[in-house]
């Protein structure tokens, strides 16, 4: 069984993550924190194999929370799950003793995989982040994840490419001669495909990938 303690000040990603293990038989949350400090403290109590931080949190960040649990106990596993992939943030994650960088739009299946690789003593990288400044941070048992495919339906990519000419619902119904709650069905499928929060990501997805769908 994988013991797992989460520090993560978004309360929403907490619960999505523990959602999706919570009938796992060999992943288990232990416990879940919404800051530094308070994930030192539950360490120490409950000293899971693996601990999945973020880097921003108040109090305490995850650097330098690493840090306090690699030297208390260096036995037990860090993985960083964050939305910055600025080699600073990485470097010094990966000095703090992390053993995986994982962004969080990676979506939860990648999430799984990396909880996999590293308690087993490799390290793993999101595919997303850039690997040529890190030569001097990993090990010979680097995992690097392959990003997961996404399959849009030719009407989700018929949308999405209205959407990225600045197309509301109701002009882009009136254009495929569909309803506008069928547009919104589609926003909605395409937004949980591509694990996005909102429908303003969908509309930057959208418009940075134009004519490339």
């Amino acid at each position: 069984m994988i013991t797992i303690a989460m520090a993560e000040d978004h309360q929403m990603l907490i619960d999505g993550v523990t959602s999706f293990f919570e009938y796992d038989e060999d992943i288990n949350i232990i416990g879940t924190v919404n800051n530094g400090e308070e994930l030192i403290k539950l360490v120490r109590l409950k000293q899971p194999r693996l601990v999945i931080t973020d880097i921003r949190m108040p109090k305490m960040d995850g650097i330098e929370a690493t840090k306090q649990i690699k030297l208390e106990f260096p036995h037990i596993k860090v993985l960083a799950l964050t939305m910055f992939d600025q080699p600073d943030a990485i470097k010094q994650m990966l000095d703090a003793g992390a053993s995986g960088y994982l962004l969080k739009n990676s979506g939860i299946k990648m999430l799984s995989k990396a909880i996999t690789s590293i308690v087993k003593g490799n390290t793993f990288f999101d595919p997303n982040v850039a690997l040529n400044f890190m030569n001097d941070y990993i090990h010979e048992n680097i995992t690097v994840g392959k990003p997961e495919k996404i399959i849009l339906s030719n009407r989700e990519k018929e949308i999405l490419q209205l959407i990225a000419n600045g197309s509301t619902s109701k002009e882009i119904a009136e254009t495929l001669f569909i309803a506008k709650t069928t547009v919104d069905t589609h926003r909605k499928n395409m937004i949980r495909k591509l694990n996005l929060s909102s429908g303003n990501e969908l509309i930057k997805y959208a418009i940075e990938r134009k004519y490339n769908f």
